[in-house]
């Protein structure tokens, strides 16, 4: 069995750190407050979950997260993932560009206007993307070119030599 973890003797200046962090307005730091109390005051983990109403692994992660950054760790930080960045990244901008601007029948697709889940199987296809990407991926893919999807959808144009006639007699 694993020995029982504690925190770690307080500071006067930690100690009062953490009592003013309980009258905090945000929760993540109020709940924090209160696991580094008790457990400097002796409880274990098992007995502050109980009484706060969170697991013992949170008091855990807690408690370690004081041992490794002290107060710091009353502040709660991103939970964005560090390694997060779009799988269709600005090496695509231009290629996704030109993708847009052509009809999805070259890429034989059976329709003749693109769709944002037409367009992440286009990319899958052509190995831009590991993945067939989820419609937000490619509908920020879009917004980084500067254009907003209902532009974006109109690019098309027909090789028909009236096209633009016709276009301006449907449109206005």
């Amino acid at each position: 069995m694993k020995p029982t973890t504690f925190v770690r003797a307080l500071t006067d200046a930690e100690r009062q750190e953490l009592q003013a962090g309980l009258r905090c307005s945000e929760a993540f730091t109020l709940r924090r407050c209160q696991i580094l109390l008790a457990s400097a005051s002796g409880q274990g983990p098992s007995l502050i979950a109980r009484n706060l109403g969170c697991t013992a692994v949170s008091v855990r992660n807690a408690i370690r997260a004081f041992h490794a950054e002290g107060t710091a760790c009353l502040r709660e930080k991103s939970s964005r993932p560090k390694s997060a960045r779009p799988v269709l990244d600005s090496t695509f901008d231009e290629p996704l560009r030109d993708l847009l601007h052509r009809s999805p029948r070259t890429f034989y697709k059976r329709r003749s206007t693109w769709t944002l889940g037409l367009i992440a199987e286009v990319c899958h296809e052509r190995g831009w993307t590991p993945r067939l990407l989820c419609v937000e991926a490619i509908r920020q893919a879009i917004k980084r070119l500067g254009v907003s999807w209902k532009r974006a959808k109109h690019w098309i144009t027909s090789p028909d030599p009236d096209y633009a006639r016709k276009k301006k007699r449907e449109t206005g």
